[in-house]
């Protein structure tokens, strides 16, 4: 955004950029921008808080009364929320099947009266949600040595799997959390750290990145902070 902000004002139109990370702004020099220590993906901080996210615009729409170049900080912080969300998962109770394909398939109900209610899903880039248990099985192995040249994944694309696996999870966990929708980080830590299934996924990378595979290939099968 900060170089699009040098073309626009190149043609002659002031701009203002909503900076999340001071260190990009600091190097890129925009003309001008408002720095906001929001979580990423918040630009205007607080979701449905129309009069919060208002007063961000305002600070950003100010700066164009001020002399180019300036960063200035918007006033409030808000810090990420890293606390999973609670959401309760299927008890395991076969033990012929890897953790991570049972809890899969016993959150199917949750995400098929999710289906049902919303009329729509995010799953299905390159496998849709019969397909999640298959993949998650193939992880399993992965993160327990299988060579991943030998033993293909469902789908093939590791990085469009892992995000309908994910997408798999969320869509089902939001059928079943009760009360105000959690933060995007809450569902996040959740998902990574509370379920089976995350944790199948990051012991694949893991091991993926032990076997030397190419880099894009295992890096971003889970968020690059991670």
């Amino acid at each position: 955004m900060s170089t699009l902000a040098h073309v626009l004002e190149a043609a002659g139109l002031s701009t203002v950029v909503l900076a999340s990370m001071r260190d990009v702004v600091e190097r890129m020099h925009p003309p001008r921008a408002l720095y906001c220590e929001f979580p990423l993906g918040r630009p205007l901080g607080k979701p449905a808080d129309p009069d919060f996210q208002r007063d961000v615009l305002m600070h950003a729409l100010a700066l164009l009364e001020a002399e180019a170049p300036v960063i200035a900080d918007y006033p409030e912080v808000i810090v990420a929320e890293e606390v999973p969300m609670a959401c309760p998962v299927p008890a395991l109770l076969d033990g012929d099947l890897p953790p991570c394909v049972e809890e899969a398939q016993g959150l199917r109900a949750a995400y098929d009266r999710a289906l049902a209610r919303r009329g729509v899903t995010s799953v299905g880039r390159v496998i849709d949600a019969d397909g999640v248990p298959a993949a998650l099985e193939v992880l399993h192995r992965w993160g327990r040595g299988s060579a991943w040249t030998e033993d293909p994944l469902p789908g093939k694309n590791t990085i469009a799997v892992c995000l309908d696996i994910r997408t798999y999870y969320e869509e089902a966990a939001l059928e079943l959390v009760d009360g105000p929708p959690p933060g995007g980080r809450q569902v996040e830590t959740w998902f990574y750290e509370e379920t089976e299934g995350g944790r199948t996924l990051m012991a694949a990378r893991g091991a993926l990145r032990d076997q030397e595979a190419p880099f894009p290939f295992w890096f971003y099968m889970a968020p690059g902070h991670r």
